[in-house]
């Protein structure tokens, strides 16, 4: 939902929120940030019948010279100095009065000036006017919040109630997203699933249960039995393979229950989708789909950040269980050919392949697209819908900027639209190849954010973990999630998301699928929210991480400025912050 402040004093507050983050624009007149030190920022909450002053990190460096991993200050003495500002601690359904002061006097001797007031509405968890149910783990345990609550320990060294802490901490929503997908099939419903990984214990016991109370269960599971390589023998590059027919047999699943996928090996059966459809009368009929990029492991829900997306319309669910059916057909036995040009011509039947201007042109607020396509002229069509963006777009890429990327977005300029990248992993030159490295910086109106983590304390910053250290997650440590953005907030706002990493192989090799969504401002803003979080918690991580070893860390950019330079000189046109302050204030509130 979005939200505008009344202007007082000079002084425009905007809001967007999600299920559990609001984010914050703050527009200051020149003449209103003079002497301006911050904002104390206060937060009524009637239902919970709580008002409080909200906190922060950072201090004024002449009231608290030696701050530690243990300080923790209230935004009423050490106020925000940032015009773009979250707060992560919202809760769905409630609504929360927000109090912005400006402060103004000296650090020791503040003076509160009469605050702006913006009343917001979190969105459900679960709505009954949208037929999106949008869910996100946390994605963060390399996490000051993570190590201040739980250590840095691993979920599996922890114990109890304790054990039990952190994984909620770390799944968020998403433990509960399967759960009640799964739980509301009933004897004679029925659930189809493709599914990629399938290791974590929750969620297959989610899936027995169903079959032991009659449910109809049909999983299609990634079974590839890949060649040995130089490095690897057959079984240490079939691990996905093993680990699912190791908990096929110790969960006890019916054969029917199941196919294995094994045709193609040199493909990737990449799916994370489940169609429940429900029994009228002698047929089950589709009625909703939980897709998404989570699979079904420790890692895809507790670790790496990932999103669950519920559709609950019946359209959208019969074209998913078309797709099923086309995959189930072309499972063939490992070992056995599989005609993969007639395969994807049956995918394309079932949605062609369209341009950027045809996506523009959907009437359909939902289009699924499904791969393997032949060739990557879907993936073309998304790259130029970012690129032609009219404000500004946001993309997760938990596998590298590809060339295509690059190729179409090099020609930008500061005068583009503004685009935000959030990445797996620097991007940085191959020590092979250097030469061919293409960078998108600031000067094509792009910035990059990427997965790190404080390996050393930082100041008041306290050393992290991380997954991999954690023992969650290996190969996709932080970013895992794939969706697209495109002006969010105007008047033809499109969200891309599913399971397909926006690379020539999710397009025209892997099985995959993606849903087109326009016009619902309940996903963008959702989406937009969580893409906020993530990307201001790895923006700084990136920059810490991109310093390290180049330069000594300047310790005055960790404390509170103690004049209003900090507004003067941060905020001006061009600067990425007044680009960030711009996108909600030019946001359609309606």
């Amino acid at each position: 939902m979005r939200f505008k402040s009344s202007k007082k004093n000079g002084i425009t507050v905007y809001a967007v929120t999600g299920t559990n983050t609001v984010s914050f624009a703050i527009d200051v007149d020149p003449s209103a940030s003079t002497r301006l030190l911050g904002f104390s920022v206060e937060r009524l909450d009637k239902k919970e019948n709580e008002k409080y002053f909200l906190k922060g990190f950072k201090v004024f460096q002449s009231v608290v010279p030696h701050p530690d991993e243990t300080t923790q200050v209230s935004t009423y003495e050490h106020p925000v100095q940032s015009c773009v500002w979250d707060d992560f601690t919202g809760k769905p359904g409630y609504t929360y009065t927000y109090y912005f002061y400006p402060v103004k006097g000296t650090p020791k001797k503040l003076e509160h000036l009469t605050p702006v007031e913006i009343t917001v509405t979190m969105e459900e968890l679960y709505s009954t006017k949208s037929p999106h149910q949008i869910f996100f783990n946390r994605g963060v345990a390399s996490s000051q919040a993570y190590a201040r609550l739980f250590d840095n320990k691993k979920p599996s060294d922890l114990t109890g109630e304790k054990k039990q802490q952190a994984l909620d901490w770390l799944g968020r929503d998403i433990p509960q997203a399967f759960k009640k997908f799964i739980g509301q099939a009933k004897r004679g419903d029925s659930l189809h699933g493709c599914l990629y990984e399938f290791s974590n214990d929750l969620v297959i016991g989610y899936l027995k249960e169903a079959i032991d109370r009659g449910v109809q269960v049909h999983l299609i599971l990634d079974a590839k039995l890949k060649k040995a390589d130089a490095k690897h023998t057959a079984e240490e590059n079939s691990k996905t393979r093993i680990t699912t027919l190791e908990k096929l047999k110790a969960f006890k699943f019916p054969k029917s229950s199941y196919t294995l996928r094994e045709v193609n090996p040199a493909a990737i059966q990449h799916n994370k989708f489940i169609v429940f459809g429900k029994k009228k009368g002698s047929e089950t009929v589709p009625t909703a789909v939980l897709g998404g990029s989570t699979n079904i492991t420790d890692g895809g829900i507790y670790g790496q950040a990932n999103v669950v997306h519920i559709v609950n319309d019946p359209g959208v669910a019969g074209e998913y269980l078309a797709y099923w059916h086309v995959v189930k057909e072309h499972s063939a036995t490992a070992g056995e050919a599989d005609d993969d040009r007639a395969y994807k011509k049956e995918i394309e039947k079932l949605q062609k392949t369209i341009t950027r201007d045809e996506i523009l042109a959907l009437k359909a607020e939902m289009t699924p697209v499904f791969s393997p396509r032949v060739g990557n002229k879907m993936l073309s069509s998304y790259i130029q819908l970012l690129d032609n963006a009219e404000k500004f777009g946001c993309v997760t890429l938990a596998f590298g900027i590809t060339k295509a990327f690059k190729e179409e977005l090099a020609n930008n300029t500061q005068t583009s639209p503004v685009l935000f990248f959030l990445l797996e992993k620097e991007d940085k030159p191959s020590k092979k190849n250097p030469e061919a490295y293409v960078d998108l910086d600031a000067k094509n109106n792009i910035y990059e954010a990427f997965g790190a983590y404080i390996n050393n304390p930082v100041y008041q910053w306290t050393k992290e973990t991380d997954t991999d250290k954690m023992g969650i997650n290996h190969y996709v440590k932080y970013v895992h999630s794939k969706f697209m953005l495109v002006d969010p907030f105007g008047d033809d706002p499109i969200l891309i998301t599913g399971s397909a990493n926006f690379s020539p192989n999710s397009t025209s090799v892997n099985d995959e699928n993606m849903l087109i969504i326009k016009s619902s401002k309940r996903a963008m803003d959702i989406y937009f929210t969580e893409f906020n979080r993530l990307f201001n918690h790895y923006y700084f991580r990136s920059l810490v991480a991109s310093a390290t070893g180049k330069q000594k860390q300047d310790h005055k950019g960790l404390f509170l400025l103690e004049d209003d330079s900090w507004i003067k000189t941060g905020y001006k046109k061009g600067s990425l912050r007044r680009k960030r302050i711009d996108i909600l204030k030019n946001m359609k509130l309606k």
